[in-house]
């Protein structure tokens, strides 16, 4: 296989959601990532932060109720400290894991900002649930300071954030110079971190960026050959959990942008996962966008299995 571009999208499944179970599953997707090295691709990585990017918000709001003289925590800076341990504990381990079969790459992890728009309509429907629970009065006064609330089934509060799309990547000359250099990256993590240009300035914005779309944008900017996103199915299915579900292998963007149209797939969820992949193919030749599970990644490249997007 000549040396090609794989932008390689990490589900939360990959990651684990405690400091403990993220060091075991970072390892299981270096040997993913190994794989693919070995199989002659440049890589770059993006992923998810779902469950990191809450446990950090939760910790540093908590720590900021019981110390009235520290600030909170604004939402860019808790994806930046996301996007920092959750590199580090992946680029360890594909490093030892890349040292095991006696190759050296250099991985770099970069900190990477989005930028957002700040009229897009996801701002005036948020959907990302995020945070630590919230009493009757605290959800009233985040709501006071004009943040959004949702009340839970179990009639708690949490704080609810917008998913805006990304328009543009801060670092991709960055990142761009290390992939020519020949480096893994781990960039864009759970979306970047998201910011808003107000002059020369970049100033964070309380919002999750969907992480999909992200990956798309990045595969798309570095003009790569893959789109490679890792989830918890082997396959997509239509009619998921119904008497005719049927699983998709190798289809046009036609027929995936049919699926979407039927509603086939889950907001948040797969949705995004098809937008994302569908763009990437349709702004470039000879393209193509993979959806499997980890324990899948190298047979999908090779387009054994999987979901295949062309």
């Amino acid at each position: 296989m000549s040396e090609k571009i794989t932008v390689v999208a990490l589900g939360h499944r990959a990651l684990g959601t405690t400091l403990p179970e993220q060091k075991i599953a970072t390892k299981k997707a270096a040997k993913a990532i190994a794989d693919l090295v070995e199989a002659g691709n440049r890589v770059v990585i993006s992923h998810s932060n779902g469950p990191q990017v809450g446990m950090i918000h939760t910790a540093m709001n908590e720590f900021g109720k019981a110390h009235p003289d520290y600030t909170f925590a604004p939402m860019s800076v808790c994806s930046a400290m996301s996007q920092g341990y959750i590199g580090y504990d992946l680029q360890t381990a594909i490093r030892a894991e890349l040292l095991s079969r006696g190759i050296y790459k250099p991985v770099a992890t970069v900190l990477t900002q989005v930028v957002i728009d700040p009229y897009d309509d996801a701002f005036a429907e948020p959907e990302k649930i995020i945070g630590r629970v919230l009493t009757k009065e605290e959800a009233e006064a985040e709501e006071h300071k004009g943040n959004f609330v949702t009340e839970l089934a179990d009639g708690t509060y949490k704080r609810i954030l917008a998913a805006p799309k990304p328009q543009k990547i801060v670092e991709l000359e960055t990142i761009r110079t290390l992939v020519d250099a020949g480096e893994i990256v781990i960039a864009a993590g759970g979306g970047g971190i998201p910011v808003m240009e107000q002059g020369v300035a970049l100033n964070g914005a309380s919002a999750i960026i969907e992480k999909d779309l992200t990956s798309g944008l990045l595969a798309q900017e570095l003009n790569a050959d893959t789109l490679l996103i890792l989830t918890s199915v082997e396959k997509v299915s239509l009619n998921l959990d119904m008497d005719n579900e049927e699983f998709l292998g190798e289809i046009s963007v036609a027929d995936a942008k049919k699926y979407m149209d039927e509603n086939q797939f889950a907001p948040g969820s797969m949705l995004p996962k098809f937008e994302a992949g569908v763009s990437f193919v349709e702004k470039g030749d000879g393209r193509r966008t993979i959806i499997t599970d980890i324990a899948h990644a190298k047979d999908g490249v090779y387009e054994k299995t999987g979901t295949i997007i062309k």
